[in-house]
C-alpha cells in the first residue's frame, strides 16, 4: 500500500484520460457523464494532457482523441501482452469449442484487467476489448481471482478497494462470497452487474488460471446470453470446459515461461 495520500487531482486526470482512450473520440459532455467529474474541470484536463502531447483535439469531428504519445505509457508492460500472445489461441479454440466468447484476465492493483478476448469476431459482441479493467468484486473473473489467491494478496487488494472514496466491503460480506465461490467451484457475475452493464441478457462464470507455484496467473471466463442457456443449465454444463481450458492456459503459460501470481 502506498505510504501517502493520494494526489485526487491526478487520479481525476488519469481517468479522464483513460476514458478518452476507451472512447476513443471523446466529447466533454461524455467525459462528464462517465466521470462525475465538473465540465469545467475536465477541460482544463484535456488543455493539460494536450499541453502534454497525451490528447489531441479532432476539430473535425468535434471531439478529444489520444495521442501518440500514450504508447509510451505501456512500454514496460511486457507480462499483458506475453500473456495476451499465450492466451489467444487457447481462447479461439475454446471459443471454437462452445460457441461462446472468454476472456482472460490478470489482476491490476484493484481490478482486473483483460489480457485477451474471444468476443470478436462473432454476433456475440460485447464491448470489452483488451485492456478493459474490470472490477473485481461484482465480475465472475474478479471473485475466480479473489477467491483463489493468498490470503496476504487477498488483505492488500480488500485494503485498495476500501481506499476507495466509496469504500469497500466488510470481513463478513467478503468471506460470504469467498464460501460461495469454492462451494460452487467456479465464480459467477454477481446480478446487479449483469442489470448495470448488460440490461440482464448476459452472465458469466469463471474460475482461476493457476501456476505451478500455487498462485494463479488471473482467470478465464466464458459469457453466455440468458435467453439461449438457463443459469442452472450453464452452472451444470459450463464449469468442466472451463477448468479444462484454463488448464490449457496454464499450460501454455508454464511452456511461455509467465510467471504466476503479482499484479499485470
Amino acid at each position: 500500500m502506498p505510504s501517502y495520500k493520494p494526489v485526487n487531482a491526478l487520479l481525476r486526470g488519469l481517468e479522464v484520460l483513460r476514458c478518452v482512450s476507451r472512447m476513443g473520440l471523446a466529447t466533454v459532455r461524455a467525459l462528464h457523464e462517465e466521470t462525475g467529474v465538473d465540465k469545467a474541470t475536465i477541460v482544463r484536463m484535456l488543455e493539460t494532457l494536450i499541453h502534454a502531447g497525451y490528447v489531441r483535439r479532432d476539430k473535425d469531428e468535434g471531439g478529444y482523441r489520444v495521442a501518440g504519445l500514450v504508447l509510451e505509457l505501456s512500454l514496460g508492460f511486457d507480462r499483458l501482452r506475453v500473456a495476451a500472445d499465450l492466451a489467444a489461441p487457447v481462447l479461439a479454440r475454446f471459443r471454437a469449442e462452445i460457441g461462446w466468447p472468454s476472456d482472460f484476465a490478470l489482476r491490476d492493483g484493484d481490478a482486473m484487467i483483460v489480457a485477451e478476448t474471444s468476443r470478436e469476431p462473432g454476433p456475440m459482441f460485447l464491448n470489452r476489448r483488451p485492456g478493459f479493467r474490470a472490477p473485481i468484486l461484482p465480475t465472475s473473473i474478479g471473485r475466480a481471482y479473489l477467491a483463489s489467491c493468498p490470503a496476504e494478496e487477498r488483505a492488500e487488494i480488500v485494503a485498495r478497494l476500501r481506499a476507495r472514496p466509496e469504500g469497500g466491503p466488510s470481513d463478513a460480506a467478503i468471506a460470504a462470497l469467498l464460501r460461495q465461490v469454492r462451494r460452487a467451484g467456479c465464480a459467477e457475475m454477481d446480478e446487479a452487474y449483469s442489470q448495470a452493464e448488460y440490461a440482464g441478457l448476459t452472465s458469466a462464470l469463471a474460475v482461476p488460471v493457476m501456476g505451478g507455484n500455487g498462485r494463479a496467473h488471473g482467470a478465464l471466463n466464458v459469457m453466455y446470453l440468458r435467453n439461449a442457456m438457463s443459469a442452472d443449465r450453464a452452472r451444470r454444463e459450463l464449469p468442466p470446459r472451463l477448468r479444462a481450458a484454463a488448464s490449457e492456459l496454464a499450460a501454455a503459460f508454464r511452456d511461455g515461461g509467465l510467471p504466476a501470481g503479482g499484479e499485470g
